[in-house]
């Protein structure tokens, strides 16, 4: 069975390859196994499986993975069906919050 993906190309997650140290924390902690070691340093390997739960950026002792938490598409089309009303991609609530300022 293959990866589960959420949403092609809508993910917030990025590393910064130039930063990482390899320690392999971020694979150790994120749940969908998005990340592996390779050449002693993190890649994401499986970038449409990621949930934006934070926790590879939560654990990263370099910083190297940044993730917004909870705004993401996936997260959005998540909630959505789960009945959540308040959620919107990030997409939507920055335009909603551009347009009432």
């Amino acid at each position: 069975m293959g990866k589960l993906v959420y949403l092609k190309d809508v993910v917030t997650l990025k590393l910064d390859s130039g930063a990482c140290s390899g320690c392999a924390m971020c694979r150790t902690v994120c749940p969908h196994g998005v990340f592996e070691i390779s050449g002693g340093k993190a890649r994401v390997a499986y970038r449409d499986s990621c949930i934006e739960c934070g926790a590879c950026a939560q654990n990263c002792p370099e910083g190297a993975v940044f993730v917004r938490v909870g705004v993401g598409c996936a997260t959005a089309v998540i909630n959505s069906m789960l009945g959540v009303r308040s959620s919107g991609c990030c997409c939507s609530i920055d335009q909603y919050e551009t347009s009432r300022t």
